[in-house]
């Protein structure tokens, strides 16, 4: 590759092997009108069909010391680069997903004969679940690497920032070979793992399933019936009843037995005063007249919004039965609540598995990060380097913590300094609850909303004081 430069000197002093790629360092001394030339090798990145490989090549190759094999995951393919102990790498073997797989395994089998092989991908996605299973049946090494580190390290591996599959597998291999990956075989959940890992995924699709048809629903109230939300929130089974009921305002208002109806659907949360406002609304609602097809769209909606509400309750039902077999789900359902515990152990895992509280919020996405320079000083934000899924939940455990007691407290001083924003405090919240999370599962905690937030400090109360406690107590209730 020949660049064209104003250039002073002409003398050339080549310099050593540098990266993956062979590109040698070149420096002048430059004179005018002369060229810079940067030779390195050609389509280093193209891939070669993983039948056409020798893997006798490769193995003598390889020579002695160990090796890393780097894969990057797609649906159709997979791309691997093979490094050695001395850091050179193989062109990328592509495999076509999932019929090579088989033939990939096959001729990964002898390059693990006598060394050490480690087989490294990103832990993103499902596509490559099928080749851990595959590795791990054949006794071969797994490691995983987080994506964000393999991001970050693009730049830094060949000196161009570029990202492509090719790349990004031969960075996996390059930070496996650091000891920059964890080991990560496939192993089946157990039953009651799986039984937590299916309504758990169910229960949050019936989640985003109600979430749409709610967003239709109130579309068409803004439409033919506005006032209706000013008596019943949207979130209202009630609302939802009447509306599958009915399809409209038009026709509660023409029913005589509409407040005979509405009563027991409501049961004691919907006062008489409130079905009145209600039938009041239907009768002189601003909004535009609806046509039979209108009304029929409306039922539709309210049906199927209330048949995900009535999956979701049965999903959450058995989750929380779920908790009462695993005492550690137990103690994490006193800081979040019991849905919220399951949701948590089913996206990361057990909490006594980390090392520190610290360790377990940043799995979760929410430790902070900084961009600052010079007189620029840059907000912080979390990091989101984690399960959605899971801060979604805990986002939830965080709204009903801020509507009680010390929480409350601290939330409404949080928001008066933020000028009536309430956003920083409740991801506050949420930080404070993952800590809490950590302290209840894996160091048996009691869990106490008024130790979530800085003041004068608590001493520690050991389990063994705590006993010593409760035996006091229950003599002292004896004597009583």
């Amino acid at each position: 590759m020949a660049i064209e430069r104003s250039l002073v000197g002409l003398q050339v002093v080549e310099g050593e092997k540098w990266g993956c790629l062979g590109v040698r360092m070149v420096a002048f001394e430059f004179t005018a009108n002369s060229q810079e030339v940067i030779p390195m090798r050609r389509k280093a990145y193209r891939s070669v069909a993983v039948k056409d490989v020798n893997v006798a090549e490769v193995a003598s190759w390889l020579g002695a010391g160990g090796a890393w094999v780097g894969v990057d995951v797609s649906k159709q393919a997979l791309l691997a680069v093979v490094r050695n102990v001395q850091g050179d790498w193989q062109r990328p073997w592509k495999v076509q997903q999932p019929a090579e797989i088989p033939q990939f395994v096959e001729m990964l089998k002898p390059l693990a004969a006598g060394r050490r092989l480690v087989v490294a991908v990103e832990s993103t996605g499902t596509y490559g679940d099928a080749l851990r299973q595959a590795l791990s049946d054949a006794g071969i090494e797994v490691h995983r690497v987080r994506s964000t580190a393999s991001s970050d390290y693009a730049e830094i591996f060949d000196g161009v920032p570029s990202q492509h599959d090719g790349k990004d597998a031969a960075v996996l291999a390059e930070l496996a070979a650091a000891g920059k990956s964890q080991p990560w075989p496939c192993q089946p959940r157990s039953s009651e793992e799986g039984t937590l890992h299916g309504e758990v995924v169910w229960m949050d699709t019936q989640q985003d399933i109600l979430q749409l048809w709610l967003g239709r629903m109130e579309a068409l109230l803004g439409r033919h019936w506005p006032e209706a939300t000013g008596v019943l929130p949207l979130t209202s089974g009630t609302l939802r009843r009447v509306l599958e009921e009915y399809g409209g305002p038009g026709a509660l208002a023409q029913d005589p037995q509409a407040a005979e109806k509405l009563a027991p659907w409501g049961k004691r949360f919907l006062k008489p005063e409130k079905i009145e406002r209600l039938l009041a609304a239907a009768r002189t609602t601003a909004g535009v007249r609806m046509s039979a097809a209108d009304q029929e769209l409306m039922r539709r909606i309210a049906h199927e919004a209330r048949e995900a509400q009535t999956k979701i309750d049965r999903s959450k039902k058995i989750l929380e039965q779920a908790t009462q077999k695993n005492e550690t789900l137990q103690r994490m359902a006193q800081a979040v609540g019991r849905v919220t515990a399951c949701v948590l152990w089913t996206t990361l895992g057990d909490p006594r598995e980390y090392s520190c509280p610290a360790a377990y919020r940043k799995g979760l996405g929410l430790n902070l990060r900084e961009r600052s320079s010079g007189k620029h000083q840059g907000h912080l934000k979390i990091t989101k380097r984690g399960p959605s899924l899971a801060r979604r939940w805990l986002y939830f455990s965080a709204l009903r913590a801020i509507q009680r007691g010390a929480v409350r407290n601290w939330y409404e001083r949080k928001k008066e300094r933020d000028q009536g924003r309430g956003g920083k405090g409740v991801v506050a919240v949420m930080r404070k609850l993952a800590l809490a999370v950590y302290a209840v599962a894996a160091r048996n905690e009691q869990f106490d909303p008024g130790r979530l937030f800085p003041g004068r400090p608590r001493p520690a109360t050991s389990q063994r004081t705590r006993a010593v406690l409760e035996a006091m107590e229950s003599e002292a209730m004896e004597l009583i």
